[in-house]
């Protein structure tokens, strides 16, 4: 982290209630009514619901993320992605809990590449229940430089889903995921924003919603399944109104993937079971 002179890691700290609420709304995006989740308990990824942004809104940017402000190194480059990220999970996240979510920047690396410079930060958040921790998750962000957002050609994925449910993504459902998730960034809902200035050809599919459905996927797939670990990285973007797929392969430790109208794979997990 040395290039950021006068810069260093500060520890933040949130609390929230988890409610219910939330998570029948998730339900209500994921076209279900929730009964293959673990009663009395959040879903994996579903506390990506909470511990929300409540930055001001006249802090927000041209692209609609928040300033980043001290607890993110100040990173020049205009674009931020969240890439992926890994989570192990310890103990359940109890409905109607408070819980409290300590995090801070564990590591910086630049890198670069075809597209130009390429910040990568990490950032670790402890999700803590009656002062036990109960989720580690690391997150993998990616600040860039401005840049044609349209992906290169790409060969299909080779893997063969044993478990494969076609999905399609419009515009309503990625708003309804932003508005859940208090996400104000343009390239989800304001497609002349995603096409004149980050250059996509159309809105972008969220990477956690992808992730999120992943996980979602795996529940419907393997009833009563417990995850201990869950890792996901974006390989290629999503786009909307154009055919997709959530796929699975493996029993104890399961493949899963997004796959979009060209087959390319998208979002890529791995998932362990209990």
């Amino acid at each position: 982290m040395e290039q950021f002179e006068g810069w260093s890691p500060i520890a933040t700290e949130q609390q929230d209630d988890l409610i219910a609420a939330p998570l029948r709304r998730l339900a209500a995006l994921f076209d279900h009514d929730g009964s293959h989740w673990p009663a009395g308990e959040l879903p994996p990824l579903a506390h990506w619901l909470f511990f929300l942004p409540e930055a001001p809104q006249s802090t927000i940017g041209v692209d609609g993320h928040p300033a980043r402000g001290a607890a993110l190194p100040p990173v020049e480059a205009p674009r931020r992605m969240w890439a992926g990220g890994r989570l192990t999970f310890h103990t359940p996240l109890p409905i109607g809990a408070v819980a409290t979510r300590r995090s801070m920047v564990t590591d910086v690396t630049v890198k670069d590449g075809r597209s130009g410079r390429l910040t990568f930060v990490t950032v670790r958040h402890d999700i803590v229940v009656d002062g036990t921790i109960a989720v580690v998750e690391e997150q993998d962000l990616v600040f860039r430089g401005a840049g044609n957002g349209t992906p290169l050609a790409a060969p299909a994925d080779p893997r063969t889903a044993e478990v494969r449910r076609e999905v399609t993504f419009d515009a309503t459902a990625l708003f309804r995921f932003s508005a859940l998730t208090f996400n104000a960034h343009r390239i989800h809902y304001d497609r002349p924003y995603a096409l004149a200035e980050e250059l996509y050809p159309d809105l972008v599919v969220h990477g956690p919603y992808q992730a999120m459905l992943l996980a979602d996927h795996l529940l419907r797939s393997r009833p009563g399944a417990r995850l201990t670990r869950f890792s996901f990285r974006g390989a290629r973007p999503l786009f909307v109104d154009r055919a997709a797929a959530l796929n699975l392969a493996g029993e104890r430790d399961v493949s899963l993937w997004t796959t979009d109208q060209d087959g390319c794979a998208c979002m890529e997990a791995q998932a362990s079971l209990a």
